[in-house]
């Protein structure tokens, strides 16, 4: 069995694991799991539209996949946390999807939850990624 390797961007990711004691990304052998990804800049502040959050979020997810050595066409798995649940939403989450990996969707569990982790949070987005040969 492989030793689990751990990720964590440098700026907000070392910020979250000394305030919360956790990291960004794992990979085992050719699985990576990430941590839910905000909508959040670098300076852990958030945008005013939904949209540009959840670019950002899909940007932040990008930037722990490459960290792990992934990428987007290695996605398998979406998880995606929404408060609240709208068609705004959903619309721009399927756009992300054909922008980030046109030749093969992943599959997607979408849930409406009533909070986040950060009061600021209108969205996470988590993913499971299996590298290719």
């Amino acid at each position: 069995m492989n030793e689990p390797q751990f990720f964590t961007p440098e700026g907000y990711g070392d910020m979250l694991r000394e305030n919360f004691h956790f990291m960004q990304a794992v990979r085992v052998g050719d699985r990576v799991e990430t941590s839910g990804q905000g909508g959040w800049f670098s300076d852990f502040s958030f945008p005013e539209t939904i949209r540009e959050e959840i670019v950002n979020a899909f940007t932040n997810l990008g930037r722990v996949l490459e960290l792990s050595n992934a990428s987007w066409k290695d996605v398998i798995h979406i998880n995606s946390y929404h408060v609240p649940m709208s068609d705004e939403a959903l619309a721009v989450m399927t756009e992300q999807f054909r922008l980030h990996m046109p030749d093969r969707p992943p599959i997607w569990t979408c849930l409406g939850v009533p909070a986040l982790g950060n009061p600021n949070m209108r969205i996470e987005i988590r993913a499971t990624a299996i590298l290719k040969g």
